[in-house]
């Protein structure tokens, strides 16, 4: 079986549940199944139960996971509303890896590629908006916003411009296209000239960050006892709201922190950061994905 996608931060993915027994680990973002299969194999009294968008990504893990049997259940959907209803329990470790897998980068029919003929970028082939929509359909000041907030787009203004310029003259219907326009405006540096534009319409297409919100927030509700939650980001956007969230998870006291004495009974901790500083990916690691140098993973653990 030709396996298409690296696992990032796979070692250290696998360490950071080190403390688990029996029980269900859910990964939320199951992709082809690589960090999955692995924790299968280290944790053999563990059950899998594996989300994900994509049909192919769920068609291929289901083909690479059949030698575990029964120990996997995999579901289609966003995470955000399946966590909530999954009746499986208890759930002892989760695992969200925010990064576009590696298959859907480089096969260029699926838009995400500053190489590909089509526009397209849906992480789930049957939601209705698409990069297409975003680049030829919205507002140059709704443009401006997501280049500037999404991407992190230093000429954000002026690329908005030179996409309306450029659609005005007749649609923009391929990632090639919209890659050139980007190439037009910046110079060639370290990485691509398109690469933050293009996070930023996909951040859009997919509502990433408000995907990654509601997980927290259904994991705040959840609060499964003693669960090891790992989550893998890309970039500061992701990085920032796991960040914040994790460190308001572990505060004891939640009183105003220009009150005279606590008042709150310091006793309003979920849990604990496993993580002082994200892990990165390791020398090793960086030779042989290149792609992993972005990814940084945290670790909270619920429990007192």
């Amino acid at each position: 079986m030709n396996i298409p996608h690296i696992p990032v931060l796979l070692d250290e993915v696998l360490e950071s549940f080190s403390d688990i027994d029996s029980g269900y680990f859910v990964d939320c973002t199951l992709g082809y199944a690589g960090h999955s299969e692995a924790m299968l194999a280290r944790y053999p009294d563990i059950r899998l139960v594996g989300i994900d968008q994509d049909y192919e990504a769920l068609e291929f893990s289901a083909e690479r996971l059949e030698p575990y049997g029964d120990r996997s259940r995999l579901y289609k959907g966003r995470f955000s509303k399946l966590l909530p209803t999954i009746e499986e329990s208890p759930i002892v470790g989760l695992l969200a890896d925010f990064g576009v897998s590696s298959l859907q980068l480089d096969k260029l029919e699926r838009g995400f590629g500053f190489e590909s003929d089509t526009l397209d970028m849906r992480m789930d082939s049957d939601s209705p908006l698409s990069a297409y929509e975003v680049v030829n359909e919205y507002s140059r000041e709704r443009l401006e916003y997501i280049l500037h907030n999404y991407g992190e787009v230093k000429n954000y203004k002026r690329l908005a411009g030179a996409i309306v310029e450029a659609r005005a003259k007749e649609p923009i219907s391929s990632a090639k296209e919209l890659s050139q326009i980007a190439i037009d405006i910046e110079y060639r540096g370290k990485i691509h000239p398109a690469t933050l534009m293009f996070q930023g319409i996909r951040i859009e297409v997919n509502d990433e960050l408000g995907e990654i919100e509601r997980l927290l927030d259904v994991l705040e509700d959840m609060k499964p006892s003693n669960a090891i939650i790992s989550l893998i980001t890309f970039h500061s956007l992701e990085d920032r709201l796991v960040k914040n969230r994790f460190r308001d998870w572990a505060k004891s006291c939640i009183c105003d922190p220009h009150a005279i004495r606590c008042t709150c009974g310091k006793n309003h901790s979920l849990g604990k950061v496993l993580t002082r500083k994200p892990l990165t990916a390791s020398k090793d690691e960086l030779k042989t994905n290149p792609r992993s140098r972005s990814a940084k993973l945290r670790v909270f653990r619920f429990g007192r």
